[in-house]
């Protein structure tokens, strides 16, 4: 068996030119990403020159990961992540000596939803926090204590007289990270005038504490792949579950989406940012695999074609950025600016 080495910025890449070695593009990470990165590979694969990249998913956070693990054919080439690199990710890649140039695509909005046999939750998202936050303030507002609503109607009268139950992704989902820390750090936590107070109380003046997620029952983690929770949801009307939009725009004919403060999940909404749950979609190219691993150039460009408000993505769910942006973000791929500290306190 022979051996080939490239040394690409410092780094030793060795391809097996045996038929293991890797002639497509891998990557993984983000469920919310997932469906829209695969489209992408699969209109890049209509290309007879180049083989389909092969997507998976995983979560976020073994996306970044998985991209910063280290070079060579047997770590993959993208990381998809439904938020953004934090200091600690990037501080993994750098320590395995991978440079990444960090790419956003697009928008989706986090949805709460439920079968439409049941009944439509319209909530604030404060309510929304208090029913899925490991701690809340005691009736006397004097200390955080394990989280004691059992039904939704226990927090309002109004709301659904049934046992909260909320299908939701693990720790290693972006969609988890970003609803714990837009729903129960900003939204509960953030301005809720007690929950404030108790949080700064106890040392936590940004209220980052707030972030964790029950862990009684009433909130159970289903795993990354968000058409499971969609399909429990169909199985049990009482339940509801989290995840991003565009899953509940391909299955809307079954299930709908909560109101939060007044504002419904539409893709007209989330776009002009009147649905406040909703964030940024990336991926994390690395450098030493672009050249090496045939088709990432291509990939990139790719998603160039598609990514507009007239696009397939938009058709799949996913909210499109506006010109300046993609515009940003199309030059991006080419210069391939390697993502530095500075560039996440931007």
């Amino acid at each position: 068996m022979q051996f080939r080495f490239l040394i690409l910025s410092g780094v030793s890449l060795a391809l097996c030119t045996s038929s293991f070695a890797r002639d497509y593009v891998s990557m993984k990470g983000s469920s919310t990403v997932f469906p829209f990165a695969t489209i992408v590979a699969e209109q890049l694969g209509k290309n007879p020159s180049i083989k389909t990249p092969v997507v998976e998913s995983g979560g976020s956070s073994v996306g970044k990961k998985g991209v910063c693990e280290g070079t060579g054919t047997q770590f993959v080439d993208i990381g998809n992540a439904s938020s953004r690199m934090k200091k600690k990710e990037l501080e993994f890649c750098q320590k395995n000596d991978v440079k990444v140039t960090e790419i956003k695509v697009g928008y989706d909005g986090i949805v709460v939803a439920n079968s439409k046999k049941g009944t439509k939750l319209i909530i604030s998202r404060a309510d929304l926090a208090k029913a899925l936050t490991a701690e809340v303030p005691n009736e006397a507002g004097t200390e955080f204590v394990p989280n004691y609503y059992k039904k939704w109607s226990d927090i309002k009268p109004l709301l659904p007289d049934v046992p909260i139950k909320v299908y939701g992704p693990p720790t290693t989902s972006g969609t988890r990270a970003s609803f714990a820390e837009m729903i129960n750090q900003k939204a509960y936590c953030g301005k809720d005038s007690v929950a404030k107070k108790l949080s700064k109380a106890r040392g936590d003046k940004k209220g980052k504490k707030c972030r964790a997620m029950r862990t009684d029952g009433a909130y159970v983690e289903a795993g990354e792949q968000d058409n499971l929770i969609v399909q429990k949801l169909k199985e049990d009307p009482s339940a509801y579950g989290i995840f991003g939009f565009s899953y509940l725009n391909q299955n809307s004919d079954t299930i709908q989406g909560a109101v939060l403060d007044d504002v419904a999940p539409t893709f007209k909404d989330i776009a002009s940012g009147k649905y406040k749950a909703s964030r940024a979609l990336y991926f994390y190219v690395k450098h030493s695999h672009i050249g090496v691993v045939p088709g990432i150039n291509d990939y990139m460009v790719e998603w160039t074609k598609h990514w507009d408000s007239d696009g397939a993505l938009a058709d799949a769910g996913m909210i499109p950025m506006g010109e300046d942006e993609r515009a940003k973000f199309k030059k991006a791929m080419s210069d391939l600016p390697v993502l530095v500290m500075d560039d996440l306190s931007k």
